[in-house]
């Protein structure tokens, strides 16, 4: 979705049409999210809010909804779509910090647990050695 809602942002900013930018970002999209695409584009030909058709569509966030309500209404909606961009980046970025913090520690304890597996199978045949020679 960054990518786009960057390249539809840049697009919009150059001066060419809401319908057209976002038809030509398309190729951003994975596959299985163009034909929702196409179906919010058909809406927006219609007439109706651009915010609203990507929610009902499922191409945007609750977040991205609000600024590209409020770019609707001022009519900047290549900033806002822009802004969308790097909130979802920010979002993913948190969310690759938040799953590094977790997973961290637990690959630290199972680096740990067969470290401590080796060294048991290693001394495990030496003391039991020393146990027969006694």
């Amino acid at each position: 979705m960054t990518r786009f809602y960057r390249t539809a942002s840049m697009l919009l900013r150059s001066g060419i049409p809401l319908v057209t930018a976002f038809e030509m970002s398309a190729g951003m999209l994975h596959a299985d999210l163009r034909p929702r695409l196409e179906a919010a584009l058909q809406a927006i030909r219609e007439g109706r809010a651009v915010s609203q058709t990507l929610e009902a569509q499922g191409l945007t966030t609750p977040v991205a909804v609000r600024m590209l309500a409020v770019g609707e209404h001022g009519g900047n909606m290549g900033e806002m779509m822009e802004r969308a961009a790097a909130f979802h980046d920010e979002e993913i970025a948190r969310w690759v910090e938040w799953f590094s913090r977790l997973f961290e520690p637990l690959l630290m304890a199972f680096i740990g647990i067969v470290i401590g597996g080796i060294v048991v199978a290693m001394y495990l045949p030496i003391f039991e050695l020393v146990g027969e020679v006694q």
